[in-house]
C-alpha cells in the first residue's frame, strides 16, 4: 500500500473509531438502563425509533451549521450514526434477558449484534461522508479516482472498505462467542 492510500486508510478507521467507540459505549449504558426498567422501555422503545428512521447522510448539514470544523462535524454524525442502532438492540436484549431470570447469555448476543449493526451503519456513514466532505479518506480516494477515470484505484479502495468491514464485523463476533462461551462455562461450575 503506497503512502497516500495508507494515509486515507488510516483517516477512515480514525474517523469510523472516534465516532463509534463513544456511541457505542453511551449506546450500551442507555440501552442496559432502558432496558432492565419496563416503564423506560416502554415508553423508548418508539420513541428511539425516530431518530433511528433517519438517514445519518442526511444529518450532515445540520452538523456543519453546529460544528463548524469538517472533522468534528463528520465524527458527530459517524456518533448519531451508530448510537441509536446500539442502544435499541441493546435494551431489547436487556429486556429479553430480565424476561429469561436474567440470561447473560442472551444479553451478550443482543448487545454484539448491536454492536456489529452500529459498526455497518457508522462505517457506511464514513465512507459517504469522506465522499461528500472530508477530502480524504478511503471514501474520498473511490470518489476521487471516479472523477479521474482511475479504476484501479476505485476497485483498490472497495477492497479496502469491504476488507476493513469484513475484518471488524468479523472480531466483534469472535468477541461475542468468547464471551458467551465464558458465561456459559461460568454457570456450569
Amino acid at each position: 500500500m503506497e503512502h497516500s492510500k495508507l494515509l486515507d486508510f488510516l483517516s477512515s478507521l480514525q474517523l469510523l473509531f472516534v465516532g463509534f467507540i463513544p456511541a457505542a459505549i453511551l449506546g450500551i449504558l442507555l440501552g442496559s438502563a432502558i432496558g432492565i426498567n419496563p416503564l423506560l422501555y416502554q415508553l423508548c422503545k418508539r420513541l428511539l425509533q425516530i431518530p433511528y428512521s433517519i438517514p445519518p447522510i442526511a444529518l450532515v448539514p445540520l452538523a456543519f451549521i453546529f460544528f463548524k470544523e469538517v472533522e468534528v462535524a463528520a465524527s458527530m454524525v459517524v456518533f448519531f450514526s451508530a448510537i441509536w442502532s446500539v442502544m435499541i438492540n441493546t435494551a431489547t436484549g436487556m429486556r429479553k434477558s430480565r424476561l429469561q431470570d436474567n440470561n447473560f447469555r442472551l444479553a451478550i448476543n443482543y448487545i454484539f449484534d448491536a454492536l456489529r449493526t452500529g459498526l455497518w451503519i457508522a462505517w457506511f456513514t464514513v465512507i459517504a461522508i469522506e465522499m461528500l466532505t472530508v477530502g480524504k479518506g478511503l471514501g474520498f480516494l473511490i470518489w476521487n479516482a471516479y472523477r479521474g477515470g482511475n479504476y484501479n484505484n476505485i476497485i483498490e479502495g472497495v477492497i479496502y472498505i469491504g476488507a476493513i468491514g469484513f475484518f471488524l464485523d468479523q472480531l466483534l463476533d469472535l468477541t461475542s462467542n468468547i464471551l458467551v462461551k465464558l458465561v456459559s462455562e461460568g454457570k456450569k461450575s
